[in-house]
């Protein structure tokens, strides 16, 4: 599985932002999909994920009623959309594939097997 995560750039504080994975192969609808993040100085930290079908997704509390996860697994595709933007949201977004989960998300970066490339996300304020 090849993932290519897009979407980043440069924003104001409290703008919107939305972010797109793009996965190659015909088992993407078949994975749980993570959206994790990472400032320079700091570890790569989980923002948010999604189950296979959609129908389960989970948020970390410093992202929770601003970013909303969602996929199309017609097109083999995990969005980010990305509210109420802030300072502390800058940092450099990675998507990735857990293909052992399915149903359940897990906050874990190295419980996922495929990463993207990564795009940056700088918030001004």
């Amino acid at each position: 599985v090849q993932l290519q995560a897009f979407g980043g750039g440069l924003v104001q504080a409290g703008g919107c932002r939305r972010l797109s994975c793009a996965a190659s192969g015909r088992t993407f609808k078949t994975y749980v999909m993570g959206w994790f993040r990472q400032a320079p100085g700091k570890e790569r930290e989980f923002v948010a994920g999604i189950s296979w079908s959609g129908g389960t997704t989970y948020y970390a509390d410093s992202v929770k009623g601003r970013f909303t996860i969602s996929r199309d697994n017609a097109k083999n595709t995990v969005y980010l959309q990305m509210n109420n933007l802030k300072p502390e949201d800058t940092a450099v977004y990675y998507c990735g594939a857990d293909q052992d989960h399915i149903a359940q998300v897990t906050t874990i970066s190295y419980e996922y097997d495929y990463w993207g490339q990564g795009t940056q996300v700088t918030v001004s304020s």
